[in-house]
């Protein structure tokens, strides 16, 4: 089995979509005709947003997320952390943590999304001796 595709329930499909491409460089593979789906292209597993209204529609009740209470978190991985915290900034997400060194060899960053979604920007973790 494997990991396919995460979705992300948020107010308008496209103003995702738009912030995650200028935040994170992100195409969107595709959206539906209505703007109630789409995929980012993103690698092996999918970044998918689903709108809350076609999520109502279909008898769920999504929740609404809390950055400073997340349930779960999004990585993006590079090689120049501080560079895309500044990029992801300039878009529009809100800083949570600043860049940092972790003791176990990798640099982060967290930040907001507009939706309230907790996203880190890492360096791929080096290994340690």
């Amino acid at each position: 089995m494997k990991l396919k595709y995460i979705i992300l329930y948020v107010d308008s499909v496209e103003e995702s979509a738009r912030f995650y491409s200028q935040a994170f460089g992100l195409e969107v593979d595709f959206m539906v005709p209505g703007n109630d789906y789409c995929q980012m292209k993103t690698g092996n597993t999918v970044l998918s947003f689903s709108s809350r209204s076609l999520m109502n529609q279909l008898g769920k009740n999504p929740a609404y997320p809390d950055s400073s209470a997340p349930a779960f978190e999004i990585a993006f991985e590079t090689e120049d952390v501080a560079r895309a915290l500044k990029q992801a900034l300039d878009a529009g997400a809100k800083l949570v943590q600043d860049v940092r060194e972790e003791q176990w060899g990798q640099t982060t960053s967290y930040v907001s999304d507009p939706n309230g979604y907790l996203v880190e920007i890492c360096s791929p973790v080096s290994s340690q001796s």
